[in-house]
């Protein structure tokens, strides 16, 4: 997420709100990223469609376990703090950009942030007794903690967990979302990363601040 070349992609806000997506009435929505105002629920109408329909091609016996949407800048910009923080005590001589370009591994830039435009999601699966699928790590794994296993196309997770992960990739990709490489978990539509790797000119979607002290509902 740090190539500049994905914040050089300019976006061109195609004026789409946010919707809940606990009003679907179809997706199962965890609650391990629950906050007070529920902004966590929240993506744009056409990433919630494309997820909608991910979850119609699944095979029998299987849904989408969606854990987290929209994610505040601000929120986003702790996270990205408290994970650069963690390696620069881990590697006290990196320079402020080598610390910048490891954090992005797994924490977008809060400028760049695909939570923050509404426009990502972080989903696993579940069979028909709601129980999570083996995907080889725990969403939200960081590539210390998995030893690389959280990457996408890791070799170190066993075979079902592989299978696992083929199938969520395949419906998810037939929706139109792309992945992010380093999260298995994560897949996007209409932001600047993918623009970027879709070869889009300009992304649908940028950075939403919700409204202080409300529910957020749409960009201002």
């Amino acid at each position: 997420m740090s190539d500049p070349r994905v914040a050089a992609i300019p976006v061109a806000d195609c004026g789409e709100r946010l919707v809940d997506v606990r009003t679907s009435g179809t997706l199962l929505v965890g609650d391990r990223r629950a906050d007070a105002t529920g902004a966590f629920a929240h993506l744009h109408q056409g990433v919630l469609d494309r997820l909608l329909h991910a979850q119609s091609v699944l095979p029998d016996g299987l849904r989408l376990l969606f854990i987290e949407g929209y994610r505040p800048p601000a929120l986003q910009c702790t996270y990205f703090e408290q994970y650069a923080d963690e390696l620069r005590a881990d590697n006290p001589t990196w320079s402020r950009e080598q610390l910048r370009q490891a954090a992005s591994r797994y924490v977008s830039p809060p400028e760049i942030a695909p939570h923050s435009a509404g426009a990502a999601v972080d989903v696993t699966l579940v069979d028909a007794d709601g129980f999570e699928l083996d995907m080889g790590t725990r969403v939200n794994a960081s590539p210390e903690e998995s030893a690389g296993g959280c990457y996408t196309d890791a070799d170190s997770i066993s075979r079902q967990a592989r299978t696992n992960r083929s199938m969520l990739s395949a419906a998810l990709s037939a929706a139109g979302l792309i992945n992010y490489s380093t999260e298995w978990w994560h897949w996007s539509h209409g932001d600047r990363y993918w623009a970027l790797m879709t070869n889009q000119p300009a992304a649908l979607y940028g950075p939403i601040s919700p409204p202080s002290g409300k529910s957020i509902q749409e960009p201002s």
